[in-house]
């Protein structure tokens, strides 16, 4: 995938080739079936959904109890639009997003790197990762990807 492009009609662009947006639809998907579908106490879930009150037991609860269910919904519509506009780029070989679908974008490369920190043992940006070369490469591509997308979008609203 080549650094995502902003443009004068407001959208950005990013070229990708078929594997690589099969890839990140499959990560997308991953992350959305685990947070409907997975173990509350999965540390990849807890990271995504983390204590508002960490001291608090009762009150982390309590405010989960009230934000979880529409805090996942939002997560899960993230990788819907990324699983969507991956379906076009597929055929077109370019990503084309809007700016309401780069906001998702965003939120949904932090939701999977966040879930691939967590499997590789990474909490800080200090820490090495505990096992896999595979995972640890496609976490930094990931981390590249978001890179060029939060470039893309500054230029875009500032214009420079």
């Amino acid at each position: 995938m080549k650094a995502f492009t902003p443009h004068n009609d407001g959208y950005i662009t990013a070229q990708v080739d078929r594997d690589e947006a099969l890839l990140v639809q499959n990560l997308a998907s991953q992350v959305s079936v685990l947070l409907r579908e997975g173990n509350a106490s999965d540390p990849a879930i807890l990271r995504m959904l983390p204590d508002a009150y960490p001291d608090d037991h009762a009150s982390s609860a309590e405010f989960r109890r009230y934000t979880a269910s529409g805090l996942i919904d939002r997560k899960v519509s993230n990788a819907d639009i990324v699983i969507m506009t991956l379906s076009d780029a597929i055929e077109t070989g370019e990503v084309r997003l809007d700016p309401h679908q780069a906001g998702a974008w965003l939120r949904s490369l932090t939701d999977i790197r966040l879930s691939l920190a967590t499997r590789l043992g990474i909490e800080t940006d200090d820490d090495e990762p505990q096992q896999d070369s595979v995972l640890q490469e496609l976490y930094d591509w990931l981390g590249y990807l978001q890179n060029s997308l939060v470039e893309a979008v500054d230029e875009g609203v500032t214009g420079e």
